[in-house]
């Protein structure tokens, strides 16, 4: 393995939506610095499951509750 090449990897701080602060390891600036985060899993729908809509383009969706409306969906 060559010597020299790969980043420090080091201890961070990383600031989450609301306000808590995890430590953890990383390559990203320097022993003890401060991420802020805007989006993070304790906020963010993808993580949550949060209030989601459905886009109908084309009526797909309408199409799909209709073929698939005695299952309960």
């Amino acid at each position: 393995m060559k010597k020299d090449i790969h980043p420090a990897y080091h201890p961070i701080n990383v600031k989450m939506t609301d306000g808590t602060i995890v430590h953890m390891m990383s390559t990203w600036g320097k022993e003890g610095d401060t991420m802020s985060l805007d989006i993070d899993p304790s906020a963010h729908p993808a993580w949550t499951g949060g209030n989601t809509r459905l886009l109908d383009t084309g009526g797909r969706v309408s199409k799909f509750k209709k073929k698939y409306e005695g299952l309960g969906f």
